[in-house]
């Protein structure tokens, strides 16, 4: 059971009960970790996060377009900070937390959290996580995508569209009134079985009007338990970090930023901001 909190899930005084706050306050009462209602986005809000995405989605797209052998990660970040700011918009990495650079860039046994550098170059084989975040007017959206740049080793292609499928079989679970745990387990389940282990330490996250929001968007859990209750219109990020080899992973000392695989085998990761309807999740990056 997960750990109960008490009125996270308020009706405004005087307000009669929606069918939404009688769904939410019966799993509250049973001691379900429920939404705060700020979590739930306005209409409008959804529509400045969807705008948001279209600038964090032309980078990836540029991206796409320029990757290649021989190119630097800072020459990724530059074409990323430049395509950012000509659109409008903010790097919302860039001096997060002391993080140095406008994108993240994370190459082959690097899970997450790679920094750009103008050392650092690309060469044929590898696989590149390129996670992009925008703030627009002030809103934020979160997208990652991988590249292989020109081929690999056809176990290393396997990851990626493992990876890939995690990512997306994950999101085809989370309806309403379901749990982070139930996408979770949709997740682990199909990485085990495609040999493949998920990293636990980091995880999806709410997201739209600050760069991390409630809730913790776990990519392993227990179906029906675990998490927190999904409701309509919260927005989040499903970003599994799939690895080849074992799930353990570290931190690099000397960055305090970088996260690799213990064992030294790949790692790959999709990531999308989704936006929770009545229907089911809506892709808004």
């Amino acid at each position: 059971m997960p750990r109960k909190i008490k009125n996270n899930w308020k009706v405004p005084a005087g307000r009669p009960l929606t069918e939404m706050d009688e769904i939410i306050l019966d799993y509250q009462a049973r001691g379900y970790l429920v939404p705060s209602r700020d979590l739930i986005k306005t209409p409008e809000q959804v529509e400045g996060i969807r705008r948001s995405g279209d600038i964090t989605r032309g980078a990836l797209d540029l991206v796409a377009s320029e990757i290649k052998a021989g190119m630097s990660t800072e020459q990724i970040n530059r074409l990323v900070h430049e395509y950012t700011l000509d659109h409008g918009g903010t790097p919302a990495p860039l001096n997060y937390e002391g993080f140095p650079k406008s994108v993240c860039t994370s190459i082959n046994e690097v899970v997450c959290h790679g920094i750009p550098s103008d050392e650092e170059l690309l060469f044929p084989g590898d696989i590149v996580n390129v996670d992009v975040t925008t703030i627009y007017k002030g809103y934020y959206s979160d997208a990652s995508r991988m590249y292989i740049i020109e081929d690999t080793y056809p176990e290393w292609k396997r990851l990626v569209r493992v990876a890939k499928e995690c990512r997306d079989i994950g999101a085809a679970t989370c309806k309403p009134y379901t749990f982070v745990g139930d996408m979770a387990k949709a997740i682990t389940r199909h990485a085990h079985q495609n040999g493949c282990t998920v990293v636990r330490e980091l995880c999806g996250h709410g997201v739209g009007l600050e760069f991390h929001e409630a809730p913790d968007v776990d990519h392993y859990g227990v179906r029906g338990k675990s998490g927190m209750l999904l409701v309509p219109g919260m927005v989040f990020t499903i970003e599994p970090m799939i690895n080849l080899g074992k799930r353990d992973v570290y931190e690099d000392c000397d960055d305090g930023w970088t996260i690799c695989t213990e064992d030294g085998q790949p790692s790959a990761q999709w990531e999308h901001t989704y936006h929770l309807t009545p229907r089911g999740l809506e892709i808004l990056v």
